[in-house]
């Protein structure tokens, strides 16, 4: 009694420790779902046109409605400030998360910077969305996604994109300035994120 006792505490951790280490999903969006795309000049398009930002060239991959919600210069705290009149406006069933380069580059505290996006994501999934957290390069060279952004996506159980943009602006080719992608490096963000989308579920 007692082995078999043992053996299905064993089993029991065994499954618990697969599902801890399974992504995260997302819920299957409705053909009507609306995306918000919620950032700064990334977000915006900053070094492109309208039409060639990420959120414009995603909406064309999906067949979603996509909203632009990218103001160049936001904080994660001016974005925390804004947040809950666009969701207002716009009542999204997903959000694409992309805040926390202008902290860096303002040298804010990380701790802080980490701390803001909880809010966000709190924020976000209290007004009954999902959120998708894209992580951005620290602008430094050979520097990635600092590593707040994989904490709060492992610790908050989020669908996390923190290597695309570390990649374009890597590549001469695909961006506008040091900080910024061109046309074609927002087209490779928005394929990616369209390829997260389809593996977690919500596509």
């Amino acid at each position: 009694m007692l082995a078999a006792s043992r053996f299905f505490i064993a089993v029991c951790v065994a499954i618990l420790l697969a599902a801890c280490d399974r992504a995260p999903t997302l819920p299957r969006l409705s053909p009507h779902d609306v995306i918000l795309a919620f950032g700064d000049s990334l977000t915006h398009g900053t070094g492109a046109t309208d039409a060639t930002a990420y959120p414009a060239v995603l909406a064309s991959l999906t067949g979603h409605t996509v909203i632009n919600a990218g103001v160049p210069g936001d904080t994660t705290a001016s974005g925390l400030a804004r947040l809950p009149g666009v969701l207002a406006e716009y009542r999204p069933r997903l959000v694409l998360l992309c805040l926390g380069g202008n902290d860096m580059l303002r040298r804010l505290p990380a701790a802080a910077t980490e701390n803001n996006l909880r809010l966000l994501v709190g924020t976000i999934r209290a007004s009954g969305a999902e959120v998708v957290l894209i992580g951005v390069p620290e602008p430094r060279l050979f520097g990635g996604a600092p590593d707040f952004y994989a904490r709060v996506a492992s610790d908050m159980r989020l669908p996390l994109e923190d290597a695309v943009f570390n990649e374009v602006l890597k590549d001469n080719r695909l961006k506008s300035d040091p900080v910024h992608a061109n046309a074609a490096g927002y087209r490779v963000v928005a394929e990616r994120l369209n390829a997260l989308l389809h593996e977690a579920g919500a596509l």
